[in-house]
């Protein structure tokens, strides 16, 4: 059995809206839902029964999103009710995760057109209640929030594997000796690259707007940020700590999605594809320091598609935090830091957790369609320790 290149034919996602923001009033099925429909009316040649699966990603689950949120945006779309559709979990890398599979599928013969993609609200995750062991209690119960973090924590898990994100970037930034202003500045450096990169018309390409809801860019860029006000902000997570809300990643909604095909399914499209999908690969390492998840990750899908940091033109490595990021950066030293995230990262743009891989794969895949030719690199590290990362190439 041969394996098939898979193509990346168009990536789209909405404009990420902050927690509580303008898309707060749209059920994340919607969301999902939008940019698939999106994804088909752009490719008009494309007859949609031949979608062979959809894949998304979804961190969540716990509310609207529940009962196979891929399969709930395939009905609320429109597209033929033979089109499958499957949800996949690998916390924040649950949009990549959705990528690697289709691609997979596609690979192996499995599938010659697929939707991959994700989508998540942070705004509409419910809170959830435990079912009580016996009828009645008589006491209180523990209501739990489901927008991001630890809950219902296993009593087996050390309690050092299960610190809060936010402590988890703290110790990344002790294991580096990153301090609070290289934290500042890298924030900063990302508004100001999200933000130049939308006046230049950059996302015009692959951003589309949710109908009906004033919101055309992403919510949550500053771009009047200063080092005096982010300096301003106390510390969240430790008293004497580094990480803020400023160099963090906010809560966000939004959704993404990517066409993927082979040779076949490439002609049914009538396009020229963005990029092709390379390698990818998935580590591990210990929970509490999840931030360091892409380190090994990187290297691996790397070294699986035979090429070195020298070789990339572009990197969209996912600003969980600051802290984070300028950890995995510090790890490769070789890396020229200029390729990371030239038109702003997660701090700026928002990190929906579900829709955060495929943004980032499609920002890749239409990165190297403008510059015609190279080699691009797309990670995130992941709770509870993981790393993911994607190699693509034009």
């Amino acid at each position: 059995m041969s394996i098939r290149d898979v193509y990346i034919v168009d990536a789209v996602r909405t404009p990420i809206g902050k927690f509580g923001g303008a898309l707060a009033g749209v059920r994340p099925d919607d969301l999902a839902a939008h940019v698939v429909r999106a994804l088909v009316d752009r490719t008009p040649d494309l007859d949609p029964a031949r979608i062979d699966d959809v894949v998304f990603g979804d961190a969540n689950g716990a509310g609207e999103d529940n009962r196979d949120v891929a399969r709930m945006a395939v009905l609320l779309a429109g597209l033929p009710v033979s089109v499958p559709g499957v949800t996949v979990n690998r916390l924040c890398g649950s949009g990549m995760e959705a990528v690697v599979q289709a691609a997979r599928a596609i690979a192996l013969g499995d599938a010659s057109v697929a939707v991959a993609g994700g989508v998540e609200s942070m705004t509409r995750a419910p809170w959830v209640v435990q079912k009580p062991e016996r009828s009645f209690p008589a006491g209180h119960q523990q209501m739990w929030s489901t927008t991001l973090g630890w809950r219902m924590t296993n009593p087996r898990m050390p309690e050092e594997w299960t610190v809060s994100l936010g402590e988890g970037a703290e110790l990344v930034a002790d294991k580096h000796g990153i301090t609070r202003e290289a934290q500042d500045a890298f924030a900063l450096g990302s508004h100001r690259k999200a933000a130049a990169a939308w006046s230049a018309g950059l996302y015009d390409g692959e951003v589309v707007p949710y109908p009906g809801v004033e919101l055309v860019r992403d919510e949550c860029i500053r771009e009047g940020s200063t080092p005096e006000a982010l300096a301003r902000l106390k510390p969240a997570f430790r008293p004497d700590g580094t990480v803020t809300a400023g160099n963090a990643s906010p809560l966000n909604d939004g959704a993404a999605a990517l066409l993927l095909t082979d040779e076949e399914g490439l002609r049914a499209t009538g396009r020229e594809p963005l990029a092709r999908i390379r390698t990818s690969a998935v580590t591990g390492i210990e929970p509490h320091l999840f931030g360091l998840g892409p380190v090994d990750a990187v290297q691996r899908a790397l070294a699986k598609a035979g090429r070195g940091f020298g070789d990339l033109t572009t990197f969209e490595l996912n600003e969980a935090f600051a802290a984070q990021a300028l950890g995995c950066l510090a790890e490769w030293p070789e890396l020229d830091p200029a390729l990371v995230n030239p038109r702003g990262g997660a701090i700026a743009i928002g990190h929906p957790l579900g829709a955060s891989g495929a943004r980032l794969a499609g920002s890749v895949a239409h990165q190297l369609a403008a510059a015609g030719s190279g080699t691009g690199l797309a990670a995130l590290c992941i709770g509870v320790g993981q790393g993911i990362a994607l190699v693509l190439e034009r």
